[in-house]
């Protein structure tokens, strides 16, 4: 019985990335029909005008699946009940672009459904060292407010050509086999359902993509994710019931968090737009969007390995035992993840932008040689503020010092301004508040 039910996630995962695939063309006629079009922008990656409800592909492959393959009970019927309610809301959102409030009431009532009539929610965990708790009532706000966090999680990372589609993908992936290995069969078959949609998709979204998922899909992943997350591994008494998935999902979590807190630290509002997500940074740098896919993919894949050493590695036994060899392994395998992360978020953000500031400073194409004088310094000073607060700049090749980066056009000509006090201090050309002027100075506040 249990090949069997295995055997099903294979299939409802080959259908539902079959019928993603194929149906993904009939949801671009229907984004260009109605005008759910993501026309370019100042702070996307995209140069052409691109349909953008390529979710509601995956949501008729993620019903079709779940009906032919899940049990037709009320914790499914919720389930999908509550994705095709996620969906609607992000076609409305693709079409009219919703304000921060309404689309937040939509997401929670969509949360709602699966959590109060399916009963999917966490209701007790277990604790490393601690043992059993149970969350009692605190249950349908904690595993609303996670679902919640996921779709958003989710919606913030679907910001370049099969980013999220491609992460989704490896993710579920992950928790199907995770879920399965726990004895959750249904969670496991509509994680693979999720796996098998996502990279349906992904077959029109990879860049240069030809239809993008929009929030119709990204709410929809994000919704997904969170209710197998709380299936299949949540609700059982496995000691690493929370860390499986939070390792799954780590680069999402992260690049959310990340940006939650410069907007939180500049005091933006939370849902203000900006282009500190971790492909935006790598955009900033000369990344072409399939190596910052590359390395986004490489960085999940290990992450999500992890996990799943996490959970079939036996280097212990559960009763605080450890065996020496394959604890060996896990160590290792621990230290190869953090080495990679710290890769990612480190070196290409930091050295690989200093080393191109050099190269733009000293008017080389090929290796830099050592610097001279103060421009090291410089140039340290310069990148740290640019990945602090975001803005980027370029060399002026006129004059050879650092300027904000055009990202919309030419620069506006100059409009008239009022003579300045005389006791004014002045600015030197070039520069504008926020923005590293190149000399070593801070921006002006």
């Amino acid at each position: 019985m249990r090949s069997l039910e295995t055997m099903d996630a294979v299939w409802a995962f080959v259908f539902a990335a079959s019928v993603a695939w194929m149906l993904v063309p009939a949801a671009e006629a229907i984004a260009h029909r109605i005008g759910a079009i993501d026309l370019p922008k100042e702070r996307g990656l995209h140069d052409v005008p691109t349909p953008k409800l390529g979710g509601l592909a995956i949501l008729v492959a993620v019903l079709g699946a779940g009906a032919i393959w899940l049990p037709w009970d009320a914790e499914t019927r919720s389930i999908l009940g509550g994705a095709a309610a996620i969906t609607l809301l992000g076609v409305i959102d693709d079409i009219w672009e919703l304000g921060a409030l309404p689309k937040l009431a939509g997401q929670i009532a969509a949360a709602l459904i699966p959590v109060v009539l399916g009963d999917v929610r966490v209701d007790a965990t277990t604790l490393p060292f601690v043992g059993g708790y149970e969350f009692g009532w605190v249950s349908y706000p904690l595993t609303v407010v996670g679902i919640v966090a996921a779709i958003n999680i989710i919606n913030f990372i679907d910001g370049v050509d099969g980013l999220a589609s491609g992460v989704c993908a490896i993710s579920a992936g992950a928790l199907a086999v995770i879920a399965i290995s726990l004895d959750r069969f249904e969670a496991g078959v509509l994680a693979a359902i999720v796996a098998g949609g996502s990279l349906g998709f992904l077959r029109h979204g990879f860049p240069p993509a030809s239809s993008f998922m929009g929030d119709t899909g990204s709410n929809l992943l994000g919704y997904l994710l969170a209710v197998v997350a709380v299936q299949g591994s949540l609700k059982t008494n496995a000691a690493l019931a929370l860390a499986l998935p939070l390792l799954v999902l780590a680069v999402p979590i992260l690049d959310t968090s990340f940006v939650v807190a410069k907007r939180l630290k500049y005091r933006q509002p939370i849902y203000q737009a900006d282009r500190w997500h971790f492909h935006h940074r790598m955009a900033d740098i000369g990344f072409e969007p399939r190596r910052t896919l590359a390395y986004l993919y490489g960085w999940t894949l290990v992450l999500a390995g992890l996990a799943l050493a996490l959970r079939f590695i036996p280097y212990s036994d559960d009763r605080g035992n450890f065996d020496p060899v394959w604890t060996a392994v896990m160590a290792a395998l621990l230290t190869f993840a953090l080495v990679a992360s710290v890769y990612v978020v480190y070196v290409l953000e930091i050295f690989k932008l200093r080393r191109l500031r050099l190269r733009q400073r000293m008017g080389l194409g090929g290796a830099v040689p050592p610097p001279v004088g103060d421009l090291e310094a410089e140039v340290d000073a310069g990148v740290r503020r640019e990945l602090d607060t975001g803005d980027y700049a370029t060399v002026n090749p006129a004059s050879g010092s650092m300027e904000p980066v055009a990202e919309s056009g030419p620069p506006e000509p100059a409009s008239p301004q009022p003579p300045a006090p005389a006791d004014a201090p002045s600015e030197p050309a070039g520069t504008s508040p926020g923005v590293w002027r190149g000399d070593g100075r801070p921006p002006e506040e």
